[in-house]
């Protein structure tokens, strides 16, 4: 236990202080990091190439190799992003931070089911995909004290479950596309009224 939480005589902070403590973090993550908006911004990028992916004519298998490929400049991206619109990229100073990494980490974990579905059932890889996307949205709506994040990690699972079912993938990464907008937007509304 550090310092932070403990009284001056060195017995553990009160439930209520070390409430506000954490309270504090959050709304400094929230400041500094707006709310994740850089990598929100940086997967419209993501998803709008893996629309050009799906909008080619190659092989369904080949396609969701690319799929895969088009999430690697996730980070470099939102980075770059982050520069541009002086967002703290890393916070150092504040140990959410790392509990904000382990919620993206877990993201990896769930990507070994898009995997086993890439040559299972190929055809329906990218509806997965589109759903571990959104799913693992859920635990920033706490850290970002964030509605969209809240509602978007809800729908876009069950919007990607209808549209995956009954249109081509194609379809879904355009929707992704725009829900990814959508979400842009929000972030930056809840942004400029904080």
């Amino acid at each position: 236990m550090d310092s932070k939480t403990m009284t001056n005589i060195g017995q553990p902070a009160s439930f209520s202080e070390q409430k506000k403590a954490l309270e504090e973090l959050r709304s400094d993550c929230v400041k500094r990091q707006k709310k994740g908006l850089h990598f929100i911004l940086a997967s419209v990028f993501i998803w709008a190439g893996i629309l050009l992916v799906h909008l080619t004519n190659l092989p369904i298998e080949s396609k969701n190799l690319y799929t895969f490929f088009c999430a690697c400049p996730l980070m470099p991206l939102a980075f770059g992003i982050s520069k541009l619109l002086h967002i703290d990229f890393e916070s150092k100073g504040n140990p959410l931070t790392k509990l904000g990494i382990i919620f993206s980490v877990n993201q990896i974990l769930y990507i070994l089911i898009a995997m086993w579905v890439f040559s299972a059932v190929p055809e329906k890889m990218l509806m997965v995909y589109a759903m571990i996307f959104g799913a693992h949205l859920m635990p920033y709506s706490w850290l970002y004290q964030s509605k969209s994040y809240m509602l978007l990690s809800i729908l876009v699972p069950i919007m990607a479950l209808v549209v995956g079912l009954m249109a081509e993938p194609v379809v879904l990464a355009a929707v992704m596309v725009g829900v990814e907008i959508c979400f842009s937007v929000g972030l930056m509304i809840e942004n400029k009224n904080n």
